[in-house]
């Protein structure tokens, strides 16, 4: 299916169709919120644009930014969450296309909430404040690309190491040594009442964080493709979590489970917005040669499987099932009874990033 570039267009297009069709700009849901649901779709979104050049994406990406910032770049935004700085990473592009100012100021006022942060002893950062001490994975694909952008954006290349650091800590406090997968999240006061009394550690692998790491890694040494920064050991380190994580896809249905390891469980259920992020990160490491093209052969399977299980097609749209909402850390139990959702825009987003990295892969 790798192969088929036009049939994953069409598959790309008709999801972008399905929500632009259902959501004015100002609606999308949260409506009226600068918020990385909607960020990570419109990046989905963005790149299906920049293939097809369907002027119709381009126009609504900029409406729901014009909608949210003002005429002289303020807008609202949640300064104590890391999921903050997401929705910003595409504004640099759309500077770059309007040379609009606004989009230049609302660029620096996130920067500026770098600063704020609250942190760990380490210099960790906090996920958000309303979960006080905690590193959470999701935090590194949510700050990391927008902060590396930031750094050559604005000159400030001290934000490079910064997100390098973030990563290490989480090498260093978030992975068990017998899976070789990260944890969800660490608590590091060993308080919360999912964290292990020794570790902090949250005692599952959700699916999704498992795959914003993933998409982190790969992103990351994208953004810093030129130059040495210290960045260069990740490169083995993506493919030692894509091999790790290889060991837990359905071997049946070629997809991955909510919660990674336990796929033998009945109330464990496939997942499709994390089997998305495993094939984006697939993908690139394919592209950019981390791992070799043997992988071709998983790759192509786990897009069939994503599509097969997860995809409703019609003739002008397609939806995505199978997404978990919206997840805080806890336990098995809290994992698996956590809500499905069709074209959740986590979902649709990542779902997107699979299969355009897919369509740019060259085989």
């Amino acid at each position: 299916m790798i192969e088929n570039k036009k049939r994953l267009l069409e598959l790309a297009e008709k999801s972008v169709k399905a929500i632009i069709n259902k959501f004015s700009p100002s609606e999308l849901p949260p409506a009226s919120r600068f918020h990385y649901h909607q960020s990570v779709f419109l990046m989905g979104a963005y790149d299906v644009y920049k293939e097809t050049k369907n002027k119709e994406y381009l126009d609504y990406i900029i409406a729901y930014f014009n909608n949210i910032i003002d005429e002289n770049g303020n807008f609202e935004y949640r300064r104590e969450e890391l999921d903050t700085l997401q929705v910003g990473f595409l504004l640099f592009d759309l500077y770059e296309i309007t040379k609009d100012e606004r989009y230049k100021i609302a660029i620096v006022k996130l920067v500026n909430m770098i600063d704020t942060f609250n942190m760990t002893k380490e210099f960790g950062f906090w996920h958000k404040d309303k979960y006080p001490y905690q590193m959470w994975l999701d935090g590194l694909y949510m700050a990391g690309p927008f902060m590396l952008r930031a750094a050559k954006f604005l000159h400030r290349p001290e934000l490079i190491q910064q997100v390098l650091y973030q990563e290490r800590l989480m090498k260093k406090h978030m992975f068990d040594s017998k899976t070789g997968l990260p944890y969800h999240a660490w608590d590091e006061r060993k308080i919360q009442p999912w964290a292990n009394s020794e570790t902090g550690c949250s005692p599952e692998f959700w699916g999704r964080s498992v795959g914003w790491y993933g998409a982190a890694l790969v992103d990351i040494l994208k953004e810093l493709e030129t130059g040495d920064f210290g960045q260069k050991p990740l490169i083995p380190q993506v493919k030692e979590y894509i091999d790790n994580v290889l060991k837990f896809r359905d071997p049946d249905k070629h997809v991955w489970y909510q919660v990674v390891d336990k796929i033998d469980l009945a109330d464990n259920w496939i997942e499709s917005s994390s089997t998305a992020l495993y094939i984006y990160t697939l993908a690139n490491a394919i592209n950019k040669g981390y791992v070799s093209k043997d992988y071709l052969s998983v790759l192509d399977e786990s897009v069939i499987g994503l599509v097969k299980e997860f995809i409703i097609e019609e003739e002008e749209y397609a939806h995505l099932n199978g997404i978990c909402i919206g997840t805080s850390a806890g336990v098995y139990d809290y994992y698996v009874s956590r809500p499905q959702s069709e074209d959740d825009l986590h979902g649709v987003g990542t779902y997107l990033f699979a299969i355009m990295a897919c369509y740019y892969l060259e085989v």
